[in-house]
């Protein structure tokens, strides 16, 4: 049997196989059987292991108690390998090895970063069941597949209206929040405000500068220039500049620009775009492969100069505009005027804490009903912008209660009921075989 380790607080659950221990070794056994895919009492016992990594305390002793999660654990494997073996009879669904790969990288370099060293690294993988990191690689493939492969179904499902969401009762969610409101913790305290975003715009002068570089570097990329090479050089995306611009797989809707978008999406493959203008600047944009609802795309970003003269007219601005708010114009009205659409417009309960340093402190004291004092999201080269904010609520720190959460329980609980029901037809039609624990 070998013991997943999972990332808890940068720590690894270290459970050494049996025989590492000099103990008698166990014959793993099978336990369920969906369609011709049997399911091993190993896999239960790793679920669990997982769960104490995670802090959660498991029954102690051979007691009905420890035998019933077995069994609750046993279900959900039965109902994800249901959910696997759907998504691989759908023709439509697609995982791309490069998705799993980008999964796999990112799972090894979070818990790789646990370590001080490749060597406590390696030492620790042995503990866990490993021979080697390639050996982990290649058991985290498969399970990033396969969760990929049961997103990617959801996701179709939800899309084509086949996963509806199933209202929960209040009984429902009440239980949901009893079961778990020791875990909760406190409420920390939160803050509900609008803001007005001022962006510092270039002139015209600029504008044009920045579209002429874009539009030769354009014919040149058509002419058979290397797009990684030019993006490297020209693109002022700090985001994707040292990718040579790639932006990986996209979909529609947020955070993409709508200019962005509506160039990006009906673009063939290969084919260069004439610059397309955004509140960032201008974009060159070559879609390298493309899926019904996803594309994958990158992207060469030249942004015109702003000047100190640029900079200092959007502070005044912002100055004005905090000036008309607090004067009593609404404050709606004035964010349809001068709010910069590339950012959000409110925010709603949200920890001061998790805000950035920036709101944290130009919000640090703020009553609600307030219009607080100008601030600034700081950036290099004349490019800060300027927030007018309006605190709408302001609530503190305390415990946490039914109703903080009960949205997010009915959302949970929603989707979670509609993946259930849905399950519960493949069980109907599929194969399950359950053995004795």
């Amino acid at each position: 049997m070998r013991v997943p380790f999972l990332l808890a607080g940068l720590t690894l659950l270290a459970a050494a196989p049996a025989a590492a221990q000099g103990q008698s070794v166990v014959v793993d056994r099978v336990v369920a059987v969906v369609g011709n895919k049997p399911l091993l009492a190993s896999q239960v016992d790793e679920d669990l292991f997982a769960r104490q990594a995670q802090g959660v305390k498991l029954p102690e002793g051979d007691s009905a108690a420890m035998h019933a999660l077995r069994m609750e654990v046993l279900n959900d494997l039965i109902n994800q390998e249901l959910l696997v073996q759907e998504a691989l009879r759908d023709t439509a669904i697609k995982v791309t090895d490069q998705e799993v790969a980008a999964r796999v990288e990112q799972q090894v370099k979070r818990v790789r970063a646990g370590f001080t060293s490749e060597v406590d690294y390696r030492n620790e993988l042995k503990k866990a069941g490993f021979g080697s990191p390639e050996e982990y690689r290649r058991w985290l493939t498969d399970q990033q597949r396969r969760l990929a492969l049961q997103e990617a179904l959801k996701t179709a499902l939800r899309d084509q209206e086949k996963l509806k969401p199933v209202a929960p009762t209040e009984q429902q969610m009440k239980d949901f929040y009893e079961a778990r409101k020791a875990s909760l913790g406190k409420r920390p305290a939160t803050i509900s405000f609008q803001q007005i975003v001022v962006a510092p715009k270039a002139d015209s002068a600029s504008k044009a500068r920045a579209y002429a570089l874009a539009d030769s570097i354009a014919v040149a990329l058509r002419e058979g220039a290397d797009f990684a090479t030019a993006a490297r050089r020209f693109s002022q995306d700090p985001g994707s500049r040292e990718q040579g611009g790639d932006l990986g797989w996209l979909r529609r809707g947020p955070p993409l620009a709508p200019e962005f978008e509506k160039v990006a999406f009906q673009l063939k493959p290969g084919v260069i775009s004439n610059p397309v203008e955004s509140p960032f600047g201008f974009h060159i944009i070559q879609v390298k492969r493309a899926q019904p609802a996803e594309i994958d795309v990158r992207h060469i970003l030249i942004m015109p100069a702003i000047t100190a003269a640029d900079a200092q007219a959007a502070r005044d601005l912002a100055d004005q505009v905090a000036m008309e708010a607090r004067n009593g114009a609404p404050f709606d009205s004035l964010q349809r005027v001068y709010h910069d659409q590339a950012e959000e417009r409110e925010a709603k309960q949200v920890s001061l804490a998790q805000l950035p340093p920036a709101y944290q402190q130009g919000l640090a004291t703020a009553d609600s009903g307030t219009v607080v004092p100008v601030f600034a999201l700081e950036a290099p080269n004349n490019r800060s912008k300027y927030v007018v904010a309006y605190v709408t609520a302001r609530v503190a720190e305390g415990e946490m209660a039914y109703e903080d959460v009960r949205e997010a329980i009915r959302n949970l609980l929603s989707t979670q009921l509609a993946e259930a029901r849905y399950v519960q037809q493949l069980r109907r039609s599929a194969h399950v075989e359950v053995r004795e624990q």
